[in-house]
């Protein structure tokens, strides 16, 4: 795997036939370690351990329907309400972040209506306020830590 511009962390990884598995502590349960998959580890690890997002507020690809389309968000943050509050997509390290890139995550937060949207390929990582009245997207120097936003 890619080295990321992320902090290390201690991850568990396991075979399971010719797959290779790395644990998601917020599922619970071994995953198959994909390049998307080990950014979105690392992310989640991020996020917890670094700007100290709880652990009951974060979800992992659950499900949201756009134009009746059944998609998936990587991660998604939630106030204690209920409220999607950041919504982060993951690619692979390979992957470049493009204008595709940002149109699929703002189309997707154009349903969950996130204040904040992160991408990250785990060596760039964008994040923006969204503006839903004016329709904007503010960009931020940085991804707000927990006790900033909520």
């Amino acid at each position: 795997m890619y080295t990321l511009n992320l902090p290390p962390f201690a991850y568990k990884l396991k075979q399971s036939g010719p797959d290779s598995l790395i644990f998601d502590e917020l599922r619970r349960k071994y995953v198959v370690l994909t390049p998307e998959e080990w950014v979105r580890q690392h992310f989640i690890h991020y996020l917890r351990n670094s700007l100290h997002y709880p652990k009951g507020l974060i979800s992992v690809e659950r499900g949201a329907t756009y134009n009746r389309l059944q998609k998936r968000t990587d991660i998604c943050i939630y106030d204690n309400s209920g409220t999607p509050h950041l919504l982060v997509e993951c690619k692979a390290a390979h992957v470049p972040i493009t204008q595709e890139v940002v149109k699929q995550v703002s189309t997707y937060n154009q349903t969950l209506r996130a204040k904040y949207v992160v991408i990250t390929n785990g060596q760039e990582h964008y994040c923006w306020e969204v503006n839903f009245e004016t329709r904007r997207f503010v960009p931020l120097q940085e991804i707000p830590a927990y006790d900033q936003v909520l």
